[in-house]
């Protein structure tokens, strides 16, 4: 009966926890071609987009495009659609392009629509200085602001191939997802540059910086190639900060996780961007950090496996994406930096979900039916996420959560997940259930409160610990380490125990009263408290 009710509550909070956009079943993006020009007089562009779409059932007679609607002299204006070389009907409004399919069309075939459009985006494309005075024209699509300029399914449950064909002024220079496959100066002072990403990937990861750059080819990292693009006054700095630590990360992650997907790494200094963007294979990252010197590089590069290669399904779960990059970026340090250093790292985690538990009560990591986008991301679905992923490996072993990591990304690559998949694939891994503790530590906000206290009992020569769990709700069911210190500076003798009740005490043989005794030693558990010691 217990497996049955967690079974259902597990399906309740996975239903409940779908986020508001309306997906198309019946359609599947293919292939974007978007071409673009810019001028330096003007804010608004010019667009041409083809987007191929494959027809996933019968019965579909309408597909839609999120496109942001012309109002307060920002939006875009499509002036046509055609397919096939004959004029399309359609209608665009409240941010939705509505296009009528054929009749006739059947699962499995294609259509593609060419859409003219124009306009001053509203977001989502940023037209403006950098922080040298210099005119700069960079994307930020995140979290759903393609669709600001870019007509496609803004969402990241379906991902496509994508080209992106850039008319600029012949001053800049154009970088975007992929591989570079023509450069042509048009006689008119203007030059057009394309960009062609072959793996597909989610509209917020489409990407395209247009600016005056110092760009260097720096070789390969981990078999890619890798390249610094960074406005020519911050050259010396971008080239320091991106290249060494990229060469690093690539080759602990690919050793580590896998294949890397994509076709090249391109670390962009970007103007207008605070902190930074994982776009995939052209990462941005906000321009006041590069000029000092300062950028989240191995956060940014874990992202290409975790988030952009395996991208969440459902904006709800968005810690698949942002946990996974923290708890992989504290394993770098581990990898490169030590034990110490990464203990610091969980320790300075474990406290920011403290300070933020305290601003945002009743706030779980997965998100409950997420309308809002405006609060897709905040600190418990980075640092609490990390933890989580941190005591799952401490639950199953490190072995165990390794393979069970590999198996997930390759089962998932170039693909979207959700967290049930997550949990299916470590359930396979370590031979264990697991929904108790995906659902205590994702679902259910708050973090355990642990009152311990601790005594030695020279008749019976053991160490007697009582636990409370003093936190409002329901115990969490807790494997707990408990550090014993027979001498003051010795490695302390460590004990598991399992805490599920709200109150437990456990006994443990000492020949003399110990230095010290702790709660988890080894840093394996998010929690508040300490042990005490009580005569």
């Amino acid at each position: 009966m217990k497996k049955l009710s967690l079974l259902l509550c597990m399906l309740a909070a996975s239903t409940a926890g779908a986020d508001t956009y309306p997906r198309q079943p019946g359609v599947d993006a293919i292939h974007y071609v978007f071409r673009v020009a810019v001028t330096d007089g003007s804010n608004e562009i010019t667009g041409e987009a083809s987007v191929d779409l494959r027809i996933a059932s019968d019965g579909v007679r309408e597909i839609f495009l999120d496109l942001t609607s012309a109002a307060n002299d920002k939006g875009m204006t499509v002036a046509s659609v055609t397919s096939a070389g004959r004029s399309v009907a359609f209608t665009h409004a409240q941010n939705r392009l509505r296009l009528p399919l054929a009749d006739d069309l059947r699962t499995g075939q294609r259509v593609v629509y060419t859409i003219s459009y124009r306009g001053v985006p509203a977001d989502g494309l940023r037209l403006s200085p950098n922080v040298h005075g210099e005119r700069t024209v960079f994307s930020e699509n995140w979290p759903n602001h393609a669709r600001d300029w870019l007509p496609m399914i803004d969402h990241p449950y379906d991902k496509a191939t994508g080209e992106l064909i850039v008319t600029a002024p012949a001053h800049y220079q154009v970088v975007s997802n992929g591989l570079l496959v023509e450069e042509m100066d048009l006689g008119d002072g203007r030059r057009r540059t394309h960009w062609k990403q072959s793996v597909p990937i989610a509209s917020w990861l489409y990407a395209v910086g247009i600016a005056r750059f110092a760009v260097h080819h720096a070789g390969t990292a981990a078999g890619v190639p890798l390249q610094s693009w960074v406005f020519p006054q911050d050259r010396d700095k971008g080239f320091a900060l991106f290249e060494e630590t990229s060469r690093q990360a690539m080759s602990f992650f690919t050793e580590r996780i896998g294949p890397y997907s994509y076709e090249k790494l391109a670390n962009v200094e970007a103007a207008g961007l605070n902190g930074a963007t994982e776009h995939a294979t052209a990462i941005f990252y906000g321009e006041r950090g590069v000029t000092n010197g300062r950028g989240p590089v191995v956060h940014e590069i874990a992202h290409q496996w975790w988030g952009n290669s395996v991208t969440e399904r459902d904006w709800d779960d968005v810690w698949l994406s942002e946990g996974f990059a923290t708890y992989f970026t504290m394993l770098f340090t581990e990898h490169v930096h030590g034990r110490d250093a990464f203990v610091g790292s969980l320790q300075g985690s474990r406290q920011t979900v403290r300070d933020v538990e305290l601003k945002l009560p009743d706030t779980p990591v997965i998100h409950r039916n997420l309308g809002d986008m405006s609060r897709v991301l905040n600190q418990l679905v980075y640092q609490k996420a990390g933890w989580f992923l941190h005591m799952l490996r401490g639950l199953v072993g490190t072995d165990v959560f390794w393979n069970g990591v590999r198996e997930y990304y390759r089962r998932y690559r170039n693909g979207s997940a959700s967290t049930d998949d997550f949990r299916g694939v470590m359930e396979e891994a370590s031979g264990k259930e697991l929904g108790w503790f995906f659902q205590q530590w994702l679902h259910r906000s708050g973090i355990p409160k642990i009152d311990g206290r601790w005594r030695y009992d020279a008749t019976r020569k053991q160490i007697e610990v009582e636990l409370t769990q003093w936190h409002a709700g329901e115990p969490y069911r807790l494997p707990i380490e408990i550090g014993i210190g027979a001498k003051p500076g010795e490695l302390p003798r460590v004990e598991r125990i399992d805490l599920s009740s709200q109150k437990a005490t456990f006994q443990f043989p000492g020949d003399a009263v110990p230095a010290s005794v702790t709660l988890d030693p080894n840093t394996w558990l998010l929690f508040e408290g300490e042990l005490t010691r009580i005569h």
